[in-house]
């Protein structure tokens, strides 16, 4: 009896480490997904091209005597406007770049922000989670993947085909959503977040640049 006693001792003490270890490990978290925060894509365009001040090349505000013209990024625009600044006055509102009104003011424009997690999967992709405030409320947005190549920069939607990468945003100015690539971004890549002033996404394409397509934020991978 004294060996059985011992032998259910021992194994007792056996089972209450064991499950305590498997209960730490379960407990212990995994590594947290990376995280990074958008910046306003003027700020991001001005500092690759060395300009200041800071000039967002697809919205335009109105300024009387200028010319018709092409402006940054090649985008020709009507006369009588040209590209808003980052120190412009916030209360301006901003137009295309044929002179329609877009319905919001520079401030309101330059005021957005965002931040991205990103969650390697088992199949070899990733989950890209965002969250965005202060977005133009009840607004139609797209994500896209960019690849800088020697070429020039490659755009692609986010989820790889166009059909959900893009989002409304309600009337608070703010949203949350995941998306799932097929891979994973790479190093240097960025995500940018494109607003479609015609209230349509484009699928696989932007829009066009400046008039109905206009990249607010952005984030490049380190």
């Amino acid at each position: 009896m004294k060996r059985t006693r011992g032998w259910f001792s021992s194994g007792a003490l056996l089972l209450l480490l064991l499950t305590g270890a498997l209960q730490a490990s379960a407990q212990t978290p995994g590594p947290a997904p990376q995280s990074l925060t958008f910046v306003t894509h003027a700020s991001f365009f001005s500092l690759a091209t060395h300009r200041s001040p800071v000039v967002d090349p697809q919205i335009f505000i109105k300024q009387e005597a200028l010319q018709a013209g092409t402006g940054p990024q090649n985008i020709e625009h009507v006369a009588g406007e040209r590209p808003a600044q980052l120190d412009d006055v916030p209360e301006l509102p901003v137009f295309n770049a044929q002179g329609k009104a877009l319905g919001f003011s520079v401030g309101r424009w330059f005021g957005a922000s965002g931040s991205v997690a990103f969650e390697p999967l088992a199949t070899g992709g990733q989950r890209v989670s965002l969250a965005f405030e202060k977005l133009l409320p009840f607004g139609v947005y797209s994500l896209f993947r960019i690849a800088f190549t020697p070429a020039g920069a490659v755009f692609t939607p986010l989820d790889g085909t166009g059909t959900s990468n893009s989002f409304t945003v309600g009337a608070e100015g703010s949203a949350k959503l995941s998306v799932v690539t097929n891979d994973p971004l790479a190093p240097g890549n960025a995500i940018v977040l494109v607003y479609h002033s015609d209230g349509h996404p484009h699928g696989d394409s932007r829009g066009d640049l400046g008039v109905t397509a206009h990249q607010q934020l952005i984030v490049r991978l380190p």
